[in-house]
């Protein structure tokens, strides 16, 4: 009997595999060989077919590879590398042009012409002499850092801390406070510059102007080490470079490259969008006639705004340092325009914007052929005795020299005399008294020199601009470059930029006489020969200070209010040197402080001041229409005894520096 198989039967041959498909890729897995394919085709026994076959795993899903990078996340990394590059390759090559322009230029007189070394000298030797104080201040920086460190750390555990408020306008992006990393820079940074300028600032055997240099350079140094000018540690401008792929950073170094070319080889921030203002056109439009020129200025006439006006005209002598149309930018705030509404006849002294040729002419040029044919040409028009007058800032400073060389030649031609931010008594003049050392003097008459004897407008501007560095400098230098945003449309700032030259006498005489000496307060001052006292001035005067001004600051304005003889009224508007001054009411901004008396500080006058919300211009509007005499027909420009040279604003306030 035949013995049955204890073997299965051969598998039956396995059918051929189909051809593979013409590009179709193929596995990498290696194929399975012909014995276990055999096998896998055999039936179980039926006891196995009859027990359920175990569970299959879940297949796990397939972790993402954390370094791979789809075709979208590559376009990103090359876009951003691309413009990170070309940003890289504007920035350097504006600068090696920057580099071959100045080559040839001399270099600054002095490394340190605003003898900042000798001032930090004496204010560490002073701490050197007082260890306990050092101590001190050293034991203060320790606690603030070990209180930030605390915070810091409980925030990091996950314990709910609420971020360290803060005012300050550099670090408004919410991202500075809600980031840990960028909340503790910030804070760090706030702490360590607050201790470093307390510590300058506590010296007390120092002689105050060195102290006062001190003072203010270490906050220039302060500001500009601020996170938020560096790309790395600036929050908002990293967030606008990712976003942007870094096209941002392109545009701000496109910024920065046409910045210097404007400068010619020097970094000329740009504060405003230049090419959206064109004087005559969208500022500067207030209709009028010029009805005088000479080789000094343009005398204005304004057209009227009312069927009547006031007998008695109104001459504004505006500063040189800048153009007039600081009073007529815009229709809803020109202060030209405003005083033609009330009835005034307004004129402006729209001074020439001096070369070479002026690199002589000093305050008695300026009174001569300035102030009085202003004065002679304004009653030529007009027909009057007198006439009322203001001077704002610097032009302030020369009104009031020549209201004392009136008086000391019994001249009456001025009814009333209006200041706007005007100083005369410059013992608390600012910061701006940093800029008189005879370091600096040295260093801007070598300036003059090589223009040929005038200052460069630019070279004011950049003196202005430090005074309020973190405004006028870091915050334009943040949204130009690190973030290459367009600068705005505004119309002040674009005003602010047409600076005007300065002639090399008049010049270095003001910065000397009256920041250096302050002549004109001690009586000291003399133009022709003829010696200058303002208590000899009994003309009636306003006085109009600024709260936060920081080029004719309110007491120094107020100490100057106190050296005339005459009646005084003096008002206090909230602000700065522009804002205080050109306040239309219409815009309901601000606050004015009145005060009839003038006791002998402005604490005192303060304490007896009352408060009025909104402009001070109809204040002293009143003050000016009882100085102002009777109403009479308006006048016409064009029929004045002066032939009309062309419309306003004429042309010596289109000349560019």
């Amino acid at each position: 009997m035949a013995k049955r198989p204890t073997k299965a039967p051969p598998a039956p041959p396995s059918a051929a595999a189909a051809p593979r498909k013409s590009g179709r890729p193929t596995s990498a897995r290696p194929r399975p060989k012909k014995a276990a394919a055999a096998k896998a085709q055999v039936e179980p026994p039926a006891e196995a077919a009859a027990t359920p076959p175990p569970p299959r795993p879940e297949p796990r899903p397939e972790t993402a590879d954390p370094f791979a990078f789809g075709a979208d996340q590559r376009h990103l990394l090359e876009t951003l590398s691309l413009n990170l590059a070309k940003a890289a390759m504007t920035a350097q090559s504006a600068i090696a042009e920057a580099a071959l322009s100045q080559a040839d230029r001399p270099a600054a007189l002095s490394p340190d012409p605003f003898n900042v070394a000798p001032a930090m000298t004496s204010v560490m030797t002073s701490l050197a002499a007082r260890p306990e104080k050092l101590f001190q201040a050293q034991a203060d920086l320790f606690g603030r850092y070990m209180d930030l460190w605390s915070t810091t750390a409980r925030r990091a555990m996950g314990e709910e801390v609420a971020p360290a408020p803060s005012t300050d306008k550099r670090f408004r992006d919410p991202a500075w406070s809600e980031n840990p990393v960028f909340d503790v820079m910030r804070q760090s940074y706030l702490v360590t510059s607050d201790w470093m300028n307390g510590l300058v600032a506590s010296v007390e055997d120092v002689d105050p102007r060195v102290k006062r240099r001190a003072e203010f350079f270490t906050r220039l140094l302060t500001d500009a080490f601020s996170p938020s000018n560096f790309l790395a540690s600036n929050p908002a401008a990293l967030k606008s470079l990712a976003e942007t792929g870094g096209e941002s950073l392109v545009k701000g170094m496109q910024n920065f490259a046409a910045d210097l070319e404007r400068g010619n080889g020097k970094l000329k921030i740009s504060q405003a969008d230049y090419g959206q203002f064109k004087v005559g056109e969208n500022v500067a439009t207030a209709p009028g006639q010029v009805v005088w020129r000479d080789e000094l200025f343009e005398l204005i006439q304004f057209d009227a705004a009312t069927d009547t006006q006031n007998t008695i005209p109104l001459l504004i002598f505006p500063p040189w340092i800048n153009k007039f149309y600081i009073m007529d930018l815009q229709p809803a705030n020109s202060l030209i325009r405003w005083l033609s509404a009330q009835g005034f006849t307004v004129f402006v002294c729209s001074w020439v914007n001096p070369d070479q040729d002026k690199a002589g002419f000093g305050f008695e040029e300026y009174l001569h052929k300035g102030v009085y044919r202003a004065v002679e040409k304004v009653l030529e028009q007009t027909g009057q005795k007198q006439l009322n007058t203001v001077g704002y800032c610097i032009g302030g400073t020369l009104l009031g020299s020549a209201l004392a060389h009136m008086a000391a030649n019994r001249d009456k031609r001025v009814a009333s005399a209006t200041f706007f931010a005007a100083q005369h008594d410059f013992a608390e003049a600012g910061d701006l008294l940093l800029f008189t050392d005879e370091h600096w003097l040295a260093e801007i008459e070598q300036q003059m020199d090589a223009a040929g004897g005038v200052l460069p407008g630019a070279a004011m501007a950049d003196t202005f601009n430090a005074l309020r560095a973190n405004d006028l400098i870091w915050s334009f230098f943040v949204s130009n470059y690190l973030m290459g945003k367009a600068p705005p449309a505004f119309d002040l700032l674009f005003w602010n930029a047409d600076q005007t030259r300065m002639p090399k006498r008049l010049h270095l005489d003001y910065l000397r006489q009256m920041y250096g000496r302050n002549a004109l307060a001690k009586g000291e001052f003399e133009i022709g020969g003829q010696s200058i006292d303002l208590s000899t001035v009994k003309t009636p005067l306003y006085f109009l200070a600024s709260r936060e001004d920081h080029i004719a600051p309110m007491n120094s304005v107020y100490r100057s209010a106190r050296l005339f003889g005459g009646p005084v009224t003096y008002t206090l508007a909230g602000s700065g040197h522009i804002a205080g001054v050109i306040n239309p009411p219409a815009a309901n901004k601000y606050q004015h402080w009145t005060n009839p008396a003038l006791p002998g500080t402005l604490e005192e006058w303060q304490a007896g001041a009352e408060q009025h919300l909104g402009s001070w211009w109809p204040h002293w509007a009143a003050w000016l229409r009882e100085r102002s005499g009777e109403q009479i027909p308006a006048r016409d420009p064009k029929a004045g005894p002066l032939t009309p040279i062309e419309p306003a604003p004429g042309a010596y306030v289109k000349v560019k520096s």
